[in-house]
């Protein structure tokens, strides 16, 4: 778990660090998405569970394939890097956990494969947050992701706003003026 200090990791829950992995990651509010630069989608409906960091995700892809199934859960240990753990689930597990009490996050997810070293993809959100569409780059190291600039398809930056973590918007909404550019 490089660059993350062990104690800060105890203290957000990972006594153990080989047991996550941390993730770096920027995020941009779109206007639509590049379809031209689109390989596959996947839809997701993501339960934040009350009270918790965990997050069950029922993935399915666009072309039909088997869903995926998994429990996450996350601390972030600064707005652009958290530490993460997941399971994979059967569908019994899946159905077991998903009577947990939490709130529910719908979008579809546009992968546009590796830009320049990051894994890039779009979100466009459904439901109590139609409208919003945010991209996400996630990264090998800290170097790359101060590196990479802005991509030519988004409008703003919103990495160090942590009202746009999928946390935050499932409990809080749309963050007020988030479509002031006309992102909405």
């Amino acid at each position: 778990m490089s660059e993350i200090d062990p104690a800060r990791a105890a203290a957000l829950g990972w006594p153990k660090s080989k047991y996550a992995w941390v993730e770096r990651e920027r995020r941009w509010l779109c206007r639509t998405v590049p379809t031209a630069r689109v390989v596959r989608v996947e839809t997701f409906r993501d339960l934040y569970v009350t009270g918790t960091q965990l997050r069950l995700r029922h993935a399915v892809p666009a072309d039909g394939g088997a869903p995926m199934l998994r429990l996450g859960r996350k601390a972030d240990v600064d707005p652009a890097v958290r530490l993460l753990t997941s399971i994979y689930l059967s569908q019994e597990e899946y159905r077991l956990l998903s009577a947990l009490p939490g709130k529910v996050l719908e979008k579809t997810r546009h992968y546009l494969g590796k830009v320049d070293g990051a894994d890039v993809s779009v979100d466009v959100f459904e439901g109590p947050l139609a409208g919003l569409v945010m991209a996400e780059a996630e990264f090998p190291d800290a170097g790359s992701m101060a590196r990479w600039p802005m991509p030519d398809f988004a409008v703003r930056e919103v990495t160090e706003d942590v009202r746009y973590t999928g946390g935050r918007l499932v409990v809080d909404g749309l963050p007020d003026g988030w479509d002031d550019e006309g992102e909405g």
